[in-house]
């Protein structure tokens, strides 16, 4: 967990150098109510408390990352108790959520309060070709690669930097902490079916949550699956599911949709693709 919070720091940074320091205060809100509702739920249970495996602090700054910098601070207070007492605690803890918490939460929330969850405004110091109120995925003619992959445009607070992602996502890879075949199979997969609906697919995936949702949410230890095989079907999965959504949905992002969307499916595919014990006698019962 201290590698992954280690890793999310550059796009921290660029949250806050392209939306400001409210950004980093809606941070410190999300991280701070998670931690709490950990602490009050195992409390309440009767469990052993957790909160110095970090995990809620992660859960927290993935949420604040899937969150515009306009949320209202009860709003994404509340995006916290979905994600760590209903998501998280109710099914026992970690290790034995069904998906990814931030990413229920934010579901739970666009859902809810689609106008709050859909207020873009232009960075700080927007370039030339930033568009206010707009997000890359709704208007991908507007913006320069550039200003996709350094992430000076409007969008969530942790997704708007391409580059701060992949070096987190680097990071992770290099201490292996996550393997590298959901990330890579769900953008080349994204990439590939962009090219198929005719859209521009570098722009594809520069733009909306594709890095931080294939870097940081598709590869949760719990929710993704647990032999390579299922890894390969569970980001093609995703990365099919989001192109689609992007496509035909009445949604322009389709990432944290079609991240729950797998992980529900995850202990299917588990099931289909486990490993089976070879050599192995049969045991006859003795009459």
């Amino acid at each position: 967990m201290l590698d992954v919070l280690i890793a999310l720091l550059p796009a921290l940074v660029a949250g806050i150098l392209v939306f400001g320091l409210r950004a980093l205060l809606v941070t410190a809100v999300t991280v701070a109510a998670c931690v709490a509702f950990e602490y009050l739920s195992r409390r309440l249970m009767k469990r052993d408390n957790t909160i110095g495996d970090l995990s809620a602090v992660v859960t927290g700054v993935l949420l604040a990352f899937n969150l515009p910098v306009t949320i209202p601070l009860w709003i994404a207070v509340i995006g916290a108790f979905v994600a760590i007492v209903i998501v998280k605690q109710l099914f026992g803890g970690i290790g034995q959520n069904f998906a990814n918490p931030a990413i229920a939460a934010r579901v739970v929330l666009l859902v809810s309060f689609t106008g709050q969850m859909t207020h873009w405004i232009a960075p700080v110091r927007p370039s030339v070709d930033a568009v206010a109120g707009a997000t890359p995925l709704a208007d991908l003619d507007g913006y320069h690669l550039m200003t996709l992959f350094v992430g000076n445009h409007a969008g969530c607070i942790g997704e708007t930097s391409a580059l701060a992602l992949i070096l987190g996502g680097i990071y992770l890879i290099l201490r292996r902490v996550i393997s590298p075949t959901i990330p890579v199979v769900y953008i080349g997969t994204v990439f590939v079916f962009a090219w198929l609906f005719g859209q521009d697919p570098v722009r594809q995936i520069l733009a909306g949550g594709l890095m931080l949702g294939a870097f940081y949410m598709a590869t949760d230890y719990t929710t993704s699956p647990l032999t390579e095989k299922g890894r390969l079907i569970f980001a093609f999965g995703c990365g099919l599911m989001t192109m689609l959504i992007r496509q035909f949905g009445n949604y322009p992002e389709g990432v944290s949709f079609a991240i729950l969307f797998m992980n529900m499916l995850v202990p299917f595919i588990d099931r289909a693709t486990k490993s089976k014990p070879f050599g192995r006698k049969q045991k006859h019962e003795s009459v």
